[in-house]
């Protein structure tokens, strides 16, 4: 088993499931929390992950195999994605994919979820498969201001990580997320991603 992330909520290795590469994210224990209570947050989170991961595939949404949750050890055994990071990809290809990532990400907030982490290290080809992971900052929500920041983080991203085809990149997302949510809710959500931008919390991107 090795470690290929430590991130501040869980730690994620490489490891094999019946001789195939898996991945097994382990949630870390925190302790500046009450034990007992820390032990029923993990459990709680990956008890939701796992749910969620399972329930968008019914959306159509490509998502990893769930293989094991152990609830007492607060991990999920899951199927590696063997493809390309988005993150990785040529600009011209980010471009072209982000209005494919904008479909996606409206049919989550078409039936109530908010992925919470929506950054282009998230989204992976494989067989010609746009695949949409780590979901552990997920949650149902039908709340249009939970939908605006999820934009609002993935505009964010294109413009600290691919300023050189952010504006490009941007239209074609929203352009994909209108099709899946209707013209008049997506006109909502971009109007309250203004708003977010304005409180002065974020940097405004232009």
């Amino acid at each position: 088993m090795k470690l290929v992330n430590r991130g501040a909520e869980a730690d994620v290795y490489s490891t094999l499931w019946n001789k195939k590469q898996a991945i097994l994210k382990v949630r870390k224990k925190k302790s500046y929390r009450n034990s007992l209570l820390d032990q029923k947050i993990r459990k709680q989170r990956t008890i939701r992950e796992s749910q969620i991961i399972s329930q968008v595939k019914s959306f159509g949404i490509s998502t990893p195999l769930i293989y094991f949750m152990d609830t007492d050890k607060c991990s999920i055994l899951m199927q590696y994605i063997d493809g390309k990071i988005v993150r990785d990809m040529k600009d011209n290809n980010i471009v072209k994919v982000c209005s494919e990532i904008g479909k996606t990400v409206g049919v989550l907030h078409k039936n109530g979820i908010m992925h919470g982490d929506l950054t282009t290290s998230n989204f992976i080809f494989h067989k010609k498969k746009l695949f949409l992971i780590d979901f552990g900052l997920a949650s149902r929500t039908e709340k249009p201001d939970d939908h605006a920041v999820d934009l609002r983080l993935f505009k964010e991203i294109l413009n600290s990580a691919h300023a050189q085809v952010m504006e490009k990149s941007w239209k074609n997302f929203q352009k994909g997320y209108s099709k899946a949510v209707g013209l008049k809710y997506s006109k909502k959500i971009l109007s309250l991603v203004g708003v977010i931008e304005s409180r002065g919390r974020y940097a405004t991107v232009v």
